[in-house]
């Protein structure tokens, strides 16, 4: 046995191998999705002229996730989703903000409706008040920092993976930048908290990508599983490099104050 095959060797990068068994992302039981219609496994269908859009959650890459992992995964999401909207509707409406939904992690993908189609204020991390939301301001970075702050209060010390926007191949790569520059921004606030760079690790969704994982302007089923093997695989990443970080992940979300050193 090759026991570095398990470790992190200092010039692998983080999706330079696609697992199929979700590797060590597998240690955690309960993982909560929260996004919009990429997170919600939406097909976009085209007939006779018409468009019309479905949220097919058994497709969505969370339940890829699941499936690939063995864990129970939640999707927290639909089509056309907004951290404005998560935050100000949308969660308490559903009542994600239950305790007994809490999570051992949060994977929070959002960024695409906010900043390209919705053109919601970006805002910085002078918007965000780790130590309390309601100071937050009205924008993207409060709102994304307000959902992680709630997050922790049903599921203290929860790690959080934030998603960056993958690159398009057209337009839109300034915002994209942007969005992850700011994903590290807010991870530097929150303890156990990590960035999912799709932007600069992940592939170019180009022309010749749509081609095999896209239907229409979203995923079909072979991208929603890519999508997937990405995310499991740069999170067992996460867990490789930072393996200390994760060694008391078994006592959350029932007993957080054992999570923490005495």
């Amino acid at each position: 046995m090759n026991i570095q095959e398990y470790l992190s060797p200092k010039e692998e990068l983080p999706l330079d191998r696609l697992l199929s068994d979700g590797g060590f992302a597998s240690i955690f039981r309960t993982v909560a999705c929260i996004g919009d219609s990429l997170s919600s496994g939406e097909f976009e269908l085209v007939r006779q002229g018409q468009t019309s859009y479905h949220d097919l959650f058994d497709y969505s890459w969370g339940q890829f996730f699941s499936r690939m992992c063995g864990s129970r995964v939640l999707n927290f999401s639909r089509g056309g989703m907004t951290a404005r909207e998560y935050c100000e509707s949308f969660a308490e409406e559903k009542g994600f903000w239950k305790k007994e939904l809490a999570c051992q992690a949060y994977i929070i993908a959002l960024g695409v409706n906010d900043l390209v189609y919705q053109g919601h204020p970006v805002g910085t991390v002078e918007d965000v008040c780790p130590s309390d939301h309601s100071k937050n301001g009205k924008t993207f970075m409060g709102y994304m920092g307000k959902i992680i702050s709630r997050v922790r209060e049903i599921s203290p010390s929860a790690p959080v993976f934030l998603v960056t926007m993958p690159r398009d191949g057209h337009g839109k790569r300034e915002i994209g930048a942007l969005q992850a520059q700011l994903m590290y921004r807010l991870a530097e606030l929150f303890p156990s908290c990590y960035v999912i760079d799709l932007h600069k690790y992940g592939p170019v969704y180009d022309e010749e990508f749509k081609k095999s994982f896209y239907m229409h302007g979203h995923m079909n089923p072979q991208g929603y599983y890519l999508t997937a093997k990405m995310i499991a695989s740069y999170i067992d990443y996460i867990v490789r490099s930072h393996p200390g970080d994760f060694e008391r992940i078994a006592f959350l979300p029932d007993h957080p104050e054992l999570f923490t050193e005495d």
